[in-house]
């Protein structure tokens, strides 16, 4: 059975990165070590692994990466610091015409 892992790593200039990857030691090396230069975190290391999430499934392991990769930073740091009680507060909706604000509640 093949795995897969949704990671997210901390940059030298604390930007947030979020990948997928079949090999979580390799491609964290292959980032570290700036092998591509064209890629995102290559003028931002050194890097922090500081969450990674294993998957059986490509399929949710992509849908998953890309659900978070739209977060806030605040957001992930909580999922990463396993903070689920932020994650939730996080997570509510505070828009003004959201029934928790709305003061015209039926």
């Amino acid at each position: 059975m093949k795995t897969y892992y949704v990671y997210i790593l901390k940059c030298s200039d604390n930007f947030l990165y979020t990948g997928i990857t079949n090999n979580i030691e390799r491609r964290f090396e292959e980032h570290q070590k700036g092998l591509n230069k064209n890629c995102f975190t290559f003028k931002r290391r050194p890097l922090k692994l500081i969450f990674h999430q294993v998957f059986n499934d490509v399929e949710q392991a992509i849908y998953f990466e890309k659900k978070i990769k739209k977060w806030s930073s605040k957001k992930k740091l909580a999922l990463a610091n396993d903070d689920f009680d932020m994650l939730k507060i996080l997570s509510e909706c505070r828009n003004a015409t959201h029934y928790k604000y709305n003061s015209d509640k039926k």
